[in-house]
């Protein structure tokens, strides 16, 4: 007993001895800091360890004590960006030293598959950029850094993940960096010359539910039936699972023959979420956010809705309730959250684009990028990312780097009057409305009986006058409302109008949670 008591105490003894000072991944050498701010930096250490600071662009050393967990905070100034690179180093029983640090802007980049897609693409998955070879010559950028976070789920909240800090160069950039960030970034670097440093934290075919906190989702009553599904579901995994292999087997076997025949293709089966998937509520949260907070961001930039597809009525809360999620997180009420409209596919309805617009324009402090002038009724994965990438960088330059100037927006509905037989639409950013001489396509009109007809709309000034000889007393307009439409609103600087209706009418997706 005692020999056992003393290898217990010695073997407890060892391992204390062994911990030592550590730093979560987002701290490493080759790392973009927000500039001229309070920054956070934190790890571990053994329980009660002094630790000292040295920032080689301050006069003193810091120092700290972990707590009675290892566990350790310390906030730094920066500087403004200066064309130098700096050092840092943390000192307990053991030494770390992080080299070549530039001071800069440091941008968080979420979402699914249109975030995380390449430059150069995915064989089997993504084609990449039409011009991907061209670009990736022209990628040496010193002033370029990114980090790409680890792809795992977590039933709990993690501390740390994996990651590494690239310089961008031909071949760093030809690896796992987020096309739409690129461009945004090298947006940035050109009208501002600061370093960008881009965090990306996102995966493909995942819902916003999936990067929200338990805790949101659980007190909700329009969230919880999405717990709900998920625990069932993890619960008779087994016969779901066979299930779904079964049905599968049969939709293939079916889809084979309608593309022989050339005839209507059926509906592939919903796959089931399970405990490892990358869909399942709050894990992608637990794993991949989670491990961030609090390291210093300037913003995010955002490209998900993809999967919420199905429920884009829900989407309208859970939206903007997982911005206010990373808000609370972050302890900035005003963190910029710049993010993608879904562009035009067969998948895509009008009433995700609807939720989107609605976050827009009821959630402060965030900007969003119209694309259905960039969609792809087949492929859901538009290839041209330096568009996409370009609009996101408006906002951010608009509201952050000194361009107030600059129209960041196409048109947003904002409000519309019945004149008679035909309706005035009315637009925020309508600075110089046209369709480039051509007439104007996809607005609808609808009366009392909620019936749609295609409608004549004209530019009169900053309103667009909507009619149609089938429609006397109209009630409603619709533009762009379908799942591939082919709109051409736009303003004078070349950014398309949203798509939107005047109309509160009960559509397809609510009530679904």
């Amino acid at each position: 007993m005692k020999k056992a008591l003393f290898l217990f105490v010695f073997l407890f003894v060892f391992v204390l001895a062994k911990a030592e000072v550590k730093l979560p991944a987002l701290f490493a050498s080759h790392m973009v800091l927000q500039q001229d701010t309070l920054v956070n930096f934190w790890g571990w250490a053994k329980p009660n360890e002094k630790i000292s600071i040295k920032a080689d662009w301050q006069n003193k050393t810091i120092t700290l004590t972990a707590d009675a967990d290892g566990n350790w905070k310390a906030t730094i100034k920066t500087l403004k960006f200066d064309k130098k690179a700096h050092q840092i180093s943390f000192k307990g029983e053991n030494e770390i030293i992080i080299n070549d640090i530039l001071f800069g802007e440091v941008w968080l980049c979420g979402g699914q598959s249109n975030m995380s897609f390449p430059i150069q693409g995915i064989p089997g998955r993504y084609l990449g950029l039409v011009n991907a070879k061209e670009v990736l010559q022209k990628a040496d950028n010193p002033l370029l850094r990114f980090i790409t976070v680890e792809r795992k789920v977590s039933a709990e909240p993690q501390k740390d993940t994996k990651g590494e800090w690239l310089v961008c160069t031909p071949e760093t950039a030809a690896g796992d960096i987020s096309a739409v960030s690129y461009f945004f970034a090298l947006q940035l670097i050109e009208k501002t010359g600061f370093p960008v440093g881009l965090i990306g934290s996102n995966w493909g075919g995942t819902p916003a539910e999936s990067w929200t906190n338990k805790k949101i989702l659980e007190n909700d009553k329009d969230f919880k039936p999405i717990l709900t599904r998920y625990d069932a579901t993890v619960a008779d995994w087994k016969n779901i699972s066979q299930q779904y292999q079964s049905d599968r087997k049969q939709y293939l076997k079916l889809d084979s023959i309608a593309k022989a025949n050339k005839t209507t293709r059926p509906t592939a089966p919903a796959e089931p979420i399970g405990a490892n998937s990358n869909k399942s509520p709050y894990k992608l949260y637990n794993a991949m956010i989670a491990p961030l907070i609090p390291f210093t961001i300037k913003g995010v930039i955002w490209y998900q809705g993809e999967n919420n597809a199905v429920r884009a009525y829900q989407y309208r809360r859970l939206f903007p309730a997982m911005i206010q999620n990373w808000r609370d997180d972050w302890k900035n009420q005003n963190l910029p959250f710049y993010f993608v409209q879904i562009s035009p596919h067969r998948s895509q309805n009008a009433e995700i684009r609807e939720a989107q617009l609605y976050t827009f324009q009821n959630v402060k402090s965030t900007g969003m990028v119209v694309t259905t002038d960039n969609g792809d009724s087949v492929d859901i994965h538009p290839r041209n990312k330096e568009l996409v990438g370009n609009r996101l960088s408006l906002w951010a330059l608009k509201n952050h780097y000194g361009y107030k100037n600059i129209t960041a927006s196409g048109p947003i509905y904002q409000s519309a009057q019945i004149q008679g037989n035909q309706i005035a639409v009315n637009f925020k950013y309508d600075n110089g409305l046209t369709a480039n001489g051509a007439p104007l396509k996809e607005f609808m009109i609808a009366g009392a009986n909620q019936v749609f007809y295609p409608a004549k709309a004209t530019i009169k000034g900053k309103q667009i006058i909507v009619s149609s000889e089938k429609v006397n007393k109209p009630l409603a307009v619709r533009f762009a409302w379908k799942h591939v439409p082919h709109p051409n609103l736009f303003n004078a600087a070349g950014l398309p109008a949203s798509p939107f209706r005047t109309d509160s009418w009960e559509v397809e997706t609510q009530g679904l949670n």
